[in-house]
């Protein structure tokens, strides 16, 4: 058996969680290299966040994109600590992979450690962070369009004038991307008035959010509206209305989705009355999709973007959706997306 020293290194460094994704199906057509011999491509996924359904269902889709493709995948998880996510870029710098899907992260720590990957000849993609980085390919879900249709629904629901709480927490770049829609809207509409702001990302997210909840909704009795633009934030919220028994007083707008969000938003009352989501399994299959193309030589576009739907309280239950599956059958749009698809790229799950 010969091995090439790249090979070897890849083989011997551990460290990581590997999965060895083979088993290649037909080729629709001819690929390019190097997924012509794509056992020996070998790519690995940087994450900062994975709590909770919306980075579980992230994870399947890039599992199965690259299982499809048939290359290594290797998943590192910092745990939400910045430094060490830095620490796992040099990793699979070290660990001679190909490529490299950076999931969330800190800008501050995340440039520099890029950087060095690029220079390494490493291509890069990033999800839901800046990386300053014109080589890097940025994977997003326009974040300002999920904020802008919650808040839409929410003014529908609530008229142009209402007290409103605020779950944010500075320095992630989706969340930062929807308060600059939040800020438009409160100058939009000055009848909408923040009386408290609170978040936190302390694991488990969810709970730690609703301790801060409850504290802000004792504090502010003519609050009636929270945006909480992501799920595990809207998961805490809910729990705090529903302990304070606030669940016909309060509507929650929320970003993301999950099976758990849908059955969360179904009960009877839930103060969850609408979010505005991408599917993430198929954000996970497009950050594949799009490292896969840069290492074929071809341009995936600098912002790859998949656009979010609406998702109502209403309509889950007038369609009877239970769960993501059933939601991707009945808003087709949900469920696909041609962003960083070239016409060799087999389907995940293929």
């Amino acid at each position: 058996m010969n091995l090439t020293r790249r090979r070897f290194t890849r083989l011997v460094i551990g460290g990581a969680t590997t999965l060895l994704l083979g088993g290649l199906p037909a080729l629709a057509q001819e690929r390019p290299a190097p997924f012509d011999k794509p056992e020996d491509v070998s790519i690995a996924l940087v994450r900062y966040l994975s709590t909770g359904d919306f980075f579980q269902a992230y994870l399947t889709g890039v599992e199965q994109q690259a299982k499809a493709l048939g290359v290594e995948l290797r998943v590192l998880d910092s745990r939400q600590d910045a430094a060490l996510q830095a620490d796992m870029v040099d990793q699979a710098i070290a660990l001679g992979v190909d490529g490299i899907i950076v999931q969330h992260g800190l800008t501050e720590s995340m440039t520099a450690a890029v950087q060095r990957a690029v220079d390494a000849g490493i291509k890069v993609v990033a999800f839901d962070v800046d990386v300053e980085n014109d080589a890097v390919p940025q994977i997003e879900q326009s974040d300002r369009d999920l904020a802008r249709l919650a808040l839409e629904q929410a003014v529908k629901d609530n008229g142009e004038a209402f007290q409103a709480a605020y779950v944010y927490v500075a320095g992630i770049a989706p969340l930062d991307r929807r308060n600059e829609t939040w800020e438009e809207f409160k100058a939009k509409y000055s009848g909408i008035e923040e009386v408290a702001q609170f978040g936190t990302l302390d694991n488990p997210i969810a709970n730690s959010v609703a301790n801060q909840a409850s504290a802000v909704l004792r504090a502010n009795p003519g609050v009636t509206v929270v945006f909480a633009p992501y799920d595990e934030f809207a998961k805490g919220v809910k729990i705090a209305v529903d302990e304070a028994g606030l669940s016909s007083d309060i509507k929650i707008y929320s970003a993301d989705i999950s099976t758990a969000d849908i059955q969360a938003m179904r009960e009877d009352p839930s103060a969850w009355v609408a979010t505005a989501a991408t599917n993430p399994q198929l954000i996970g299959e497009v950050s594949v999709r799009a490292l896969a193309m840069l290492l074929a030589g071809e341009d995936p576009s600098h912002n790859v973007v998949v656009p979010p739907t609406l998702v109502t309280r209403d309509m889950l239950l007038e369609n009877d959706v239970n769960n993501m599956e059933e939601l991707s059958q009945k808003l087709p749009q949900f469920a696909s997306t041609d962003a960083a698809k070239p016409s060799w790229m087999p389907a995940a799950g293929q």
